[in-house]
């Protein structure tokens, strides 16, 4: 019995065994099996590279993840040196259209929109008949144009006397006459030069040319400016910009923007900031820099409010402490009529302008305005904006405009 009793406790033991063996078995051939599809493990494939990606292995088989960091610029090592970040390459300095003659090669352009007033004018001039009634067409054609009345009537009464003693009009005698007599009503002999002649300070250094620009927000102000960088870096001439409109957004770095693309150091101030000191501290930077000319942005101010016209006048007598003044420029938009001679009276009467620059003459057939504010302040056109070109700014040469006023 007891050798019974032994003997199927050895086969139980020699049972359990072999089931161990054959589940051990099937378990290495799971795990070293390859998927469907993969080489098989004799024809190049590596043991390691049949497990599937991601699935997580137990036992002393499995398969440890290396970590490899990521390097960054600072772990290349580069020929010369460590690695570092390039600065940033200087703005490319832009070299302006010549200033001279830059209205005739504008002439095309401003014929377009101008050409309403001159072939009105020979249109009504070559009836059969000037009875009253076509000289007061003739009259209301120019007092719409902007030229004002004073003017509209000299023009009238000039132009009355000619075509009665000429007796015959053909086309080409009457546009010889309007020509005569608009070039006479807007004063070709005026000096319409802009002062770039510099000075001696106090202390007996050279000191550059100062002109301030003046003028109501929105009449290109501040564009007029930059523009005027352009023509004076187009004749030749270092110019240093201040950007004394503080009070309004964006000013100082739309005035840098234009000194960058010419190679204009623009100073300015903290937005809000004092203007006065902003223009002190250009002609101060303009001197130590013997630059040419230097351009001060002003503060657009309302023409209305008698306060802060009054600290335009303060910047003037400012910037006066280095030497005096060399031109006080106006900004005038030319759609803005008979309100640019309110605009500029009073700017006139604080700062005393000497020279006026219209924009925005391509985009109206008003062309009178430049005799009308010629005979309000007294002092000449210098400037004509036509267009919005970064060259578009051009010396007013009045030959030039009477011929594409005419044009057509």
């Amino acid at each position: 019995m007891e050798y019974l009793i032994l003997a199927v406790a050895i086969a139980v033991i020699a049972i359990a065994a072999v089931s161990g063996l054959v589940i051990s078995g099937r378990r290495r051939k799971v795990r070293e099996a390859p998927p469907p599809g993969a080489p098989a493990e004799g024809a190049g494939a590596h043991p390691a590279d049949t497990l599937a990606p991601g699935e997580p292995q137990v036992g002393e088989d499995a398969a440890q993840p290396v970590e490899t960091p990521r390097r960054t610029i600072e772990d290349v090592d580069l020929p010369g040196g460590s690695a570092t970040v390039p600065p940033p390459a200087p703005p490319e300095i832009e070299t302006p259209q010549p200033a001279a003659g830059r209205l005739v090669r504008l002439r095309a352009r401003l014929a377009r929109s101008q050409n309403a007033l001159g072939r009105g004018l020979l249109s009504l001039l070559s009836r059969d008949n000037l009875d009253e009634e076509t000289w007061e067409e003739i009259e209301d054609l120019l007092i719409t144009s902007d030229i004002g009345v004073g003017p509209t009537q000299e023009l009238v009464e000039r132009l009355r006397e000619r075509v009665r003693v000429l007796g015959t009009r053909t086309t080409e005698e009457l546009r010889g006459l309007l020509r005569e007599e608009l070039l006479t009503l807007i004063g070709p002999d005026l000096d319409r030069t802009v002062n770039t002649a510099g000075g001696i300070t106090a202390q007996g250094e050279e000191r550059p040319s100062v002109i301030l620009v003046v003028g109501v927000n929105g009449t290109g102000k501040t564009t007029t400016t930059g523009k005027l960088a352009r023509v004076l870096v187009a004749d030749g001439r270092s110019v240093v910009l201040g950007a004394a409109d503080t009070f309004r957004a964006a000013a100082a770095d739309q005035l840098e923007t234009w000194g960058k693309r010419v190679g204009a150091r623009t100073v300015r101030g903290p937005e809000g900031g004092d203007p006065a000191s902003v223009a002190f501290d250009a002609v101060k930077e303009g001197i130590a820099e013997a630059a040419d000319v230097v351009l001060v942005d002003t503060a657009g101010r309302l023409h209305t409010k008698a306060g802060l016209m009054d600290e335009l006048g303060k910047v003037k007598r400012v910037v006066e402490k280095h030497g005096p003044v060399s031109e006080v420029l106006l900004v005038l938009d030319a759609t803005t009529g008979q309100n640019g001679l309110v605009q500029a009276r009073v700017f006139s009467e604080v700062v005393d302008v000497t020279g006026i620059a219209l924009t925005k003459l391509d985009g109206t057939a008003k062309g009178g305005i430049v005799v009308a504010v010629q005979r309000e302040l007294g002092v000449p056109v210098k400037l004509v904006g036509l267009g919005e070109g970064a060259d578009d700014l051009a010396p007013f040469e009045p030959e030039a405009f009477v011929d594409a006023l005419l044009e057509g």
